[in-house]
């Protein structure tokens, strides 16, 4: 576990997010901006003095890994944030809510990983993560009984990088849909590609045969919609925070 830094002592943040949906929304708070040459898929920007720089991950375990493997040899930041949508598991969550959790948990290996604290938020709950969706409401119930409130597909893996590279990390995510009602169609995944884009000839194929659907991608982008917005704004007043203790600190005599 990476010990938490001052609050002073973050003055370089990078943020991941999985899909571009994910981190249009921080674009304007951040400054967000294509970086020079030499950082293909690295923007960069400036809140109060903090530096930042983002990037996406793709979707997946893997592939949120790779992201957070590249972007700290790259910046070399204090401090690393996740930003995105999850699965809410439980009563204690709904649409919309924004979660940042005390524990991550990693299903496909059982490691757990502690943020650490940026912003004002108190954190909560455990957030699990997976390579698969889940998809039986007993296993989400189980997962309720210890403790895990939403579910994604990337946070575990950038954690465990960030663990091994010295970097302090937290997660803010939102919930975007329910993980735990039995309404996860597996098939779900195959309409973005690897990079979270949409993929419009698989969303397609996913209606033609059952029109039903069309209604479930409705809510499904709803959801994200809400979700996406509010974790990005979640994201934006913590470092806003984080830059008015830089500004305090140098204030000092």
């Amino acid at each position: 576990m990476v010990s938490n830094r001052s609050r002073s002592d973050i003055r370089r943040i990078a943020v991941l997010a999985p899909m571009p949906s994910e981190l249009k929304p921080l674009r304007g708070p951040l400054g967000l901006r294509s970086s020079r040459e030499k950082e293909p898929g690295i923007l960069r920007g400036e809140v109060g003095g903090i530096e930042i720089t983002a990037s996406l991950t793709g979707i997946g375990m893997s592939s949120g890994a790779a992201a957070a493997q590249r972007i700290i040899e790259a910046t070399s930041p204090d401090h690393l944030i996740v930003v995105g949508i999850a699965g809410g598991i439980g009563q204690s969550v709904a649409i919309g809510d924004v979660i940042v959790p005390d524990l991550v948990l990693n299903l496909d290996s059982g490691l757990t990983f502690v943020p650490a604290g940026i912003g004002d938020r108190a954190p909560q709950g455990t957030l699990a993560s997976s390579g698969s969706l889940l998809e039986s409401p007993e296993d989400a119930q189980r997962l309720a009984d210890r403790g895990v409130i939403a579910i994604d597909m990337e946070t575990a893996a950038i954690a465990e990088v960030c663990e091994q590279r010295g970097c302090s990390w937290s997660v803010f995510r939102a919930i975007s849909d329910r993980a735990d009602d039995g309404s996860t169609d597996a098939a779900i995944l195959g309409l973005a590609d690897a990079s979270g884009n949409p993929n419009l000839a698989a969303v397609f194929r996913f209606v033609l045969t059952k029109p039903q659907r069309i209604a479930q991608l409705v809510r499904l982008a709803r959801g994200a919609n809400t979700a996406t917005r509010n974790a990005a704004g979640a994201v934006a007043s913590a470092i806003e925070f984080q830059a008015g203790a830089v500004r305090t600190r140098s204030n000092k005599p």
